[in-house]
């Protein structure tokens, strides 16, 4: 295992080492458990990700997986049903707003946001004015509606032509836009991974986390555990690189090559760990 290239983050390993029982595994999906692919509904867990998870889980406090997708979807595309070693694994889908638990195998949630219909009605429309409604793909959310510019031909343009008419689009019915890895979510205001990754370090009492992430929509998660760790709580920063967002990389302790990098640290954790 690479050693984290900060004092602060060889600080949060060290804790993590000494007292994984006392240690909360965090980790985004698309992108950080998952390859990115052109269709999100495509998209799957890295084929070692289960395993390097069953592996790990036991041996800490807790593994949560928080994302922006539905906590379901996360569950299915995950394949985090029912396996063996993932028992104390929870889900924490739209940002928090959803939760799945694996003893119960049931999700937990608040009613949708209002706006997020008003945003569905109209979204077509505002595509189709921007000449973009062919070129985009609209990904349904059910308490976020998302745009994704990667199958256009020019998918930066696109993205940076849809920005100014989707914030405003949000605006009118009370959502905020964050902007991600050629997509676009139109959300709720007030969740993000942070305050959802700050709440679940509180309700399990751990004295060390470890998050890795790999789109802007991690950066208020790696801001939870600065904040952490400057109240005394040791974390890990970890960045699954892309090229595409270059952002992470500056502020994690260490960084891996993607997905396949991830699995490869969370099996080194395992062994590190005592699994076999």
């Amino acid at each position: 295992m690479d050693a984290p290239r900060t004092a602060a983050g060889r600080e949060g390993l060290a804790a993590l080492l000494a007292r994984p029982e006392r240690s909360v595994i965090a980790l985004d999906f698309d992108g950080t458990l998952a390859p990115i692919v052109p269709d999100p509904e495509q998209a799957r867990a890295h084929p070692d990700a289960v395993p390097a998870l069953a592996a790990l889980a036991p041996r800490v406090a807790s593994v949560a997986v928080i994302t922006g997708r539905p906590a379901g979807v996360a569950v299915r595309h995950g394949g985090f049903a029912g396996v063996p070693g993932l028992e104390h694994l929870v889900v924490l889908g739209h940002y928090g707003a959803e939760r799945w638990d694996a003893v119960t195998g049931t999700v937990h949630a608040p009613a949708p946001h209002p706006g997020v219909a008003g945003v569905r009605s109209e979204l077509p429309g505002v595509l189709e004015t921007a000449g973009l409604w062919h070129d985009t793909y609209v990904e349904e959310k059910g308490r976020a509606v998302a745009v994704h510019t990667r199958r256009a031909p020019d998918p930066q343009a696109a993205f940076d032509a849809l920005r100014a008419p989707l914030s405003a689009l949000a605006a009118r019915h009370g959502l905020v836009v964050e902007p991600g890895r050629l997509v676009l979510e139109l959300r709720p205001p007030g969740v993000d991974k942070g305050v959802a990754l700050t709440e679940y370090v509180r309700e399990t009492g751990a004295e060390s986390v470890l998050y890795a992430g790999d789109d802007l929509g991690d950066l208020p998660a790696y801001a939870a555990v600065e904040k952490l760790r400057a109240n005394g709580t040791p974390g890990l920063l970890v960045c699954s690189a892309s090229e595409e967002v270059p952002d992470l990389a500056g502020r994690a302790d260490l960084t891996v090559p993607g997905p396949s990098g991830v699995v490869t640290l969370l099996k080194s954790l395992a062994t590190e760990l005592g699994a076999p």
